[in-house]
């Protein structure tokens, strides 16, 4: 498996346009959560028979977190309490959405699909196609790389972002094995 830096390295190639990169870090978390909250709808626990709580957690979305966990861990452990911070994030909007009594079947799907969109207009911006199109992984590593550039561009001096010194900054806590 590549390397953080090499992830980092390869999805920012389609992401140098400073509009695609506004867009994406708007479009990636809403994509993100948008996601979880359509895959939360999968009642896994109630397949196994678990009943209460337990089985409304145990879902299409908290088996994504799982499986997804492990691939963030093989990178790093900063990545993996990163994702576990965005999944606590979203899990929280995802019952405040319940909460709410609106709809998440329809409030995630018009965000994820109006969020796509936007991302298809950032890409056509950039000139390049997405990352993943190449490679499915790279559905995971958006989440990282938005964080890392919003970070940076709130001047937060974090490893991997896109600067001055290279293409990226290799140094940090959050390298990759």
């Amino acid at each position: 498996m590549r390397s953080l830096s090499q992830f980092l390295n390869d999805y920012g190639d389609s992401h140098q346009n400073p509009l695609n990169q506004w867009i994406h870090i708007v479009c990636v978390p809403a994509i993100l959560i948008s996601t979880l909250g359509l895959l939360w709808l999968i009642p896994i626990g109630n397949w196994l028979g678990l009943s209460g709580t337990v089985a409304e957690w145990v879902n299409g979305a908290t088996l994504l977190a799982a499986l997804s966990g492990i691939v963030y861990l093989r990178l790093s452990i900063g990545v993996f309490v990163l994702m576990a911070g965005w999944f606590a994030l979203s899990a929280w909007i995802i019952q405040s959405v319940l909460s709410a009594g609106w709809s998440l079947f329809w409030t995630s799907l018009v965000v994820w699909l109006v969020a796509w969109a936007i991302q298809v207009y950032g890409h056509k911006v950039e000139g390049k196609k997405p990352s993943f199109v190449e490679d499915l992984v790279f559905l995971l590593i958006g989440p990282i790389f938005v964080s890392v550039e919003f970070a940076a561009k709130l001047g937060i001096p974090v490893p991997h972002a896109q600067g001055t010194h290279g293409k990226h900054n290799q140094g940090g806590p959050v390298q990759g094995h």
